[in-house]
């Protein structure tokens, strides 16, 4: 009789575990579509702010291949912000798991 409940505990804390694997695949697939996102949201931004400041002085004169470079250097400066905070995260998750 105990051994036939144990089986039974057993069987339902393997059935939580897989459950909780499947919840943390999805968030884990939602934190990276998130992450996404942010960076597409970003990317944005950064076009639009470097085309507002060249438009605001420049009514009929805009030197398109300026713009392209500086929204390349924005992007750049914003890609390396990105990469920064992820490091420092990372450390931060590391130095809470040691």
């Amino acid at each position: 009789q105990n051994e036939k409940e144990l089986q039974d505990v057993v069987k339902q804390q393997e059935e939580k575990l897989l459950q909780l694997i499947d919840k943390s695949g999805e968030v884990m697939r939602l934190k990276a579509e998130v992450s996404e996102l942010k960076r597409l949201l970003q990317r944005a931004e950064t076009e639009a702010k470097v085309l507002w400041e060249e438009m605001r002085g420049k009514e009929h004169q805009v030197d398109t291949a300026y713009i392209q470079e500086r929204v390349m250097l924005r992007r750049e400066v914003d890609k390396l912000r990105l990469l920064l905070v992820e490091k420092e995260d990372e450390n931060v998750r590391l130095t809470d798991k040691y």
